[in-house]
C-alpha cells in the first residue's frame, strides 16, 4: 500500500465520504486511490479554491472532517480562501497537496514550492492559514502525520491541517501501515465554574434583572439546540442569536428575540440596550455582532462568556463570569444546577419586533428582495440549509428569512468571501444529501464562481441557486455613495443565466415578477436537478444595516 492508498484508507475508516479537489502531476498517485475506492465519492472541480469551499461546507452542519486536496505550486495556493474561512469559523478540515519530488527540490522542479533558490515557500504560507502543516519527508510517517493532524483539527476550537506530500513520496510504499486513531473528546467545564454562572442566573431571576441569551454558531458546531430549548423554556430566558447561529432555535418561539447585530431585529437590538445580564454562548464577538466593536457596548450590562476557546474570552469584551468550554456541556450542567435553585418561572411575555413581520411599503416594478425571501421562507421545507454569499442579499437573507423547522442559516464568516458558498453549497448538500441547500448569491458573487455549475450537473449534486441579479455590486456601491457620493465600478453587464444554465445540464428559470418566483421555487424543490434562479431585483433599496 502506497502513501496514497494509505491516507485514503484511513479516511474512509474515520467516515469520510466526498473530497473535493482538482488533478496535477504532483497528486497523481493520490487521485489513483481516490479513483479505487468505493466509499469516497471524489468531486473533481474547475477550480481548486472551489474545492477548500466545498470542504468547508462539507464539514460546516455536520461532524464529518472536510477534505480538500491539490496538486503542488498553484493548484496548493489556490486552497488559501477556503482555508482562512476554515480557520475563522473553526471548521475541520484536511487538506492535502503535492510537493516537489525530493529528488528535485532546490533545482526549480515544476510547481516547486520548497523556498529555495527563488521558489515560493509553501510550508510558511499555509502556516499561517491553518492550525498546523506538516510535510511527509518519509513513508513510514504517514500514518502518524495523517493521525495527528485529523486530530488536530478537531482538538479544542476545530479548524484546518494541510499535509504535504512529494510526489516521489507519494508512490512509495508505506512499510507500517495502521489505522489511525481518534482521540476527540469534547471541552468540559468546570465544575466550581458551572455553579458560579448558576448562582449568578438564578440571583437575576430572582430579582428579576433582564436577562438575555446571546447565542452564537459555536451552539450549533456543539449541537446544543435541544438542551438550549429547555434552558430557555424552563427558566423562560428570552433569547437572539448572531447572524450565524440564525435558526438554531425556532424564530417563531414565543421567546425568540429575532438576530442581533448590524442588520439585526429593532426588537433584539432594544431588548439587548435594555438587558442588565448577557449570558453570551459560543460568540466571538464578530464586527456585525457588535456594532464594529462599540467600546461601551457591554457597559452596566453583567456578560457571562462561555466559548470553547481561551482565547475567545476577554478578546473583545471583558467577561464578569468566563467559562471554557463545549456549549451543549456547559448548558446541561446550568440547567441542572439552576433547577436546584429555581422551581418555578411565570411565563414571561416580550415585545417582538422583527423584520421579516414588518410590511416593506414597495411600489416599485421590479423585485423587491426582501419580499422575494419572504416567500422564500414561506416555502423552505423542514430542515432546509440557506447559505447567503457575501453583499447585500445576504442582508436581505438575515433579515427576511422566517426559520422555524429546524432550519438553519449561515453567512460568509468573519473571513467574508464573496462566491464561497456559491461553490461551499455543493460540500452542505453531500454531508447533508436528504435536506434541501439553497444558495442565495448575489451577480457579482456567482459570476466569481458559477463555473461549478458543470461540478454540480456532473456529480448530481442538486443544489438551488437563487441569484440576485441587480447588475452591480449592490453594498459596495452604497458604501461609496455614504463616502463620496461616487459609486466607481459598480456596474457589470450579466449573461443569461438561464442559457448558461441550459448549457451546462442544469435546469433555469428567470423571474422578473414577483408573483412568479414561488412556482418557480416549487418546480425547483421537486426536481432534484441543479437549479439556477435569476431574480430580477431592484438595486436602490437598502437592506436594513449600518454602512457607515
Amino acid at each position: 500500500m502506497d502513501v496514497g492508498q494509505s491516507i485514503i484508507k484511513n479516511l474512509e475508516l474515520i467516515g469520510v465520504d466526498h473530497v473535493f479537489g482538482g488533478s496535477g502531476q504532483a497528486n497523481a498517485s493520490l487521485m489513483a486511490a481516490l479513483k479505487a475506492s468505493e466509499k469516497i465519492k471524489t468531486v473533481i472541480v474547475r477550480n481548486e479554491q472551489a474545492a477548500s469551499f466545498m470542504a468547508c461546507g462539507y464539514a460546516m452542519f455536520s461532524d464529518k472532517l472536510g477534505v480538500c486536496f491539490s496538486t503542488a505550486g498553484p493548484g496548493a495556493f489556490n486552497l488559501f480562501s477556503g482555508l482562512a474561512v476554515a480557520y475563522s469559523d473553526s471548521l475541520p478540515v484536511l487538506a492535502i497537496s503535492g510537493y516537489a519530488s525530493v529528488a528535485y527540490q532546490g533545482k526549480g522542479a515544476l510547481n516547486e514550492t520548497t523556498g529555495l533558490n527563488r521558489t515560493p515557500d509553501s510550508q510558511k504560507m499555509f502556516a499561517s492559514t491553518t492550525k498546523q502543516t506538516y510535510l511527509i519527508e518519509r513513508p513510514s510517517q504517514t500514518c502518524d502525520v495523517l493521525e495527528e493532524a485529523v486530530n488536530t483539527a478537531y482538538e479544542g476550537r476545530p479548524g484546518p491541517v494541510h499535509i504535504h506530500i512529494p510526489k516521489d513520496i507519494a508512490m512509495a510504499q508505506v512499510p507500517n501501515f495502521r489505522e489511525i486513531a481518534l482521540k476527540i473528546h469534547p471541552v468540559l467545564p468546570k465544575p466550581e465554574t458551572i455553579q458560579a454562572f448558576a448562582d449568578r442566573l438564578a440571583k437575576a431571576i430572582m430579582y428579576q434583572e433582564q436577562i438575555a441569551l446571546l447565542i452564537g454558531y459555536g451552539a450549533i458546531r456543539s449541537h446544543a439546540e435541544q438542551e438550549l430549548l429547555k434552558l430557555v423554556e424552563q427558566f423562560q430566558i428570552p433569547f437572539m442569536t448572531t447572524m450565524d447561529a440564525k435558526g438554531v432555535l425556532p424564530e417563531n418561539h414565543p421567546l425568540s428575540l429575532g438576530v442581533y447585530g448590524t442588520s439585526g431585529d429593532p426588537g433584539a437590538n432594544a431588548y439587548f440596550d435594555r438587558a442588565a445580564l448577557i449570558l453570551a454562548l459560543g460568540n466571538s464577538f464578530a464586527q456585525n455582532a457588535t456594532f464594529a466593536f462599540k467600546p461601551d457596548l457591554y457597559d452596566h450590562k453583567t456578560l457571562l462568556h462561555i466559548n470553547i476557546d481561551r482565547n475567545e474570552i476577554n478578546k473583545v469584551y471583558r467577561a464578569d463570569y468566563a467559562m471554557i468550554s463545549d456549549i451543549k456541556p456547559a448548558i446541561i450542567g446550568i440547567t441542572a444546577e439552576l433547577a436546584q435553585t429555581i422551581r418555578s418561572v411565570e411565563p414571561k411575555q416580550i415585545e417582538k419586533k422583527k423584520w421579516h413581520d414588518m410590511p416593506l411599503n414597495y411600489t416599485g416594478a421590479k423585485i423587491h428582495p426582501g419580499e422575494f425571501v419572504k416567500i422564500l421562507s414561506r416555502n423552505l421545507p423542514e430542515n432546509a440549509i440557506v447559505l447567503g454569499d457575501a453583499g447585500s442579499h445576504m442582508l436581505w437573507l438575515n433579515c427576511y428569512l422566517n426559520l422555524t423547522k429546524n432550519q438553519r442559516y449561515q453567512n460568509p464568516g468573519t473571513f467574508g468571501p464573496m462566491a464561497s458558498h456559491t461553490n461551499g453549497a455543493l460540500g452542505v448538500k453531500c454531508a447533508n444529501p436528504d435536506k434541501v441547500v439553497i444558495s442565495g448569491s448575489g451577480d457579482g458573487c456567482y459570476l466569481m464562481a458559477g463555473f461549478e455549475l458543470l461540478t454540480a450537473v456532473q456529480n448530481n449534486i442538486p443544489v438551488i441557486w437563487v441569484i440576485f441579479n441587480n447588475g452591480e455590486f449592490n453594498v459596495i456601491k452604497k458604501l461609496l455613495l455614504n463616502m463620496s457620493n461616487e459609486p466607481a465600478f459598480m456596474q457589470f453587464e450579466n449573461p443569461d443565466y438561464v442559457m448558461y444554465a441550459n448549457a451546462c445540464g442544469a435546469d433555469g428559470y428567470r423571474v422578473e415578477k414577483l408573483e412568479d418566483f414561488e412556482g418557480v421555487l416549487q418546480k425547483a424543490l421537486r426536481s432534484n436537478k441543479p437549479t439556477l434562479i435569476d431574480m430580477v431585483v431592484e438595486s436602490e433599496v437598502y437592506p436594513p444595516f449600518n454602512l457607515t
